[in-house]
């Protein structure tokens, strides 16, 4: 059953979507003098019998009774119409979510460079969510730096700019990595999913399946020897671990590319932070956790 909480929180995203979709007010079809109808006393309206006509009231007359009516034998119901097929968009989107996870996946093998992958998912129609987003929001920060963030999916400053980690969410990741003297010059910062969702809603299961080897191929290319998991999802794509994200928190866990192993911290999403302020003491343990860890101390 749902909730008046959920409900509420539903229609506020809604509302966010129309508004980040460039709805900000609605019209009439006719436009109105509304000063004029301030000044204009309403009508008074006088409900009046319609005449009725000489031929429909001998119509009328010649029906027969309504018992009469009610007592033949109902026709069959009409055969429900078939539905439309959802609207697809090119080969790879009317595919089956395996179907563009495997092809997506053979995909990502192809490409050497970063730039070459996001090339490719600049142009890859595999995944709905590329249709309803503004921007691929692919990357941010330095590449060649041994530090990985990854988040979950791009939000509404994202979409618009096209990199992740921009909005109020990326200021304060920008204020906890400077904490622990850091700045995006050192670090390497993507999503899981490189684009907004609607309404900032959560990936689906077959969203996030379809952009894993994307991101699988990313996180070999940039090659970093530690990768920070920010929030739940990103914790559980990247380790595979099934505990919520309070209980994963300030743990190391192993990801294992083709060629080595390298370790994932799992810590709490900036934009958590922002709705559960009293949160922050525990990221600022993971994140001296991750400085001990850079330095080697960890």
């Amino acid at each position: 059953m749902t909730s008046s909480a959920d409900a509420q929180r539903d229609l506020i995203a809604y509302l966010d979507f129309h508004v980040e979709s460039g709805v900000d007010l609605a019209l009439d079809e006719a436009p109105h003098d509304r000063f004029q109808e301030a000044d204009t006393p309403a009508p008074t309206l006088r409900r009046t019998a319609p005449a009725r006509d000489a031929p429909v009231e001998a119509a009328r007359r010649a029906l027969p009774p309504r018992d009469a009516v009610s007592s033949r034998k109902e026709a069959p119901p009409a055969p429900e119409k078939a539905p439309s097929p959802p609207r697809t968009y090119g080969q790879s989107a009317s595919a089956k979510p395996e179907e563009a996870a495997t092809d997506a996946r053979a995909r990502a093998r192809e490409v050497g460079t970063l730039a070459e992958l996001e090339a490719l998912l600049a142009d890859f129609d595999g995944c709905p969510l590329r249709f309803t987003a503004k921007n691929l929001a692919f990357s941010d920060g330095n590449p060649a730096a041994k530090l990985m963030f990854i988040g979950e999916a791009p939000g509404a400053d994202e979409d618009r700019v096209g990199k992740p980690f921009m909005g109020r969410s990326g200021q304060l990741l920008d204020r906890m990595m400077a904490a622990i003297g850091l700045d995006r010059t050192m670090a390497y910062v993507a999503n899981v999913v490189p684009w907004r969702p609607p309404g900032n809603r959560e990936p689906t299961i077959q969203e996030l399946a379809v952009c894993r080897p994307f991101l699988e191929r990313q996180i070999e290319l940039a090659d970093p020897d530690i990768i920070v998991c920010l929030g739940s999802p990103a914790t559980k794509a990247i380790t595979g671990t099934k505990d919520g994200i309070l209980k994963a928190r300030g743990r190391f866990y192993p990801y294992a590319m083709p060629h080595r192993t390298v370790r994932a911290l799992a810590t709490l999403h900036p934009a958590y932070l922002l709705r559960q302020p009293m949160q922050k003491r525990l990221a600022w343990r993971d994140f001296r956790l991750l400085r001990a860890a850079l330095d080697g101390k960890a």
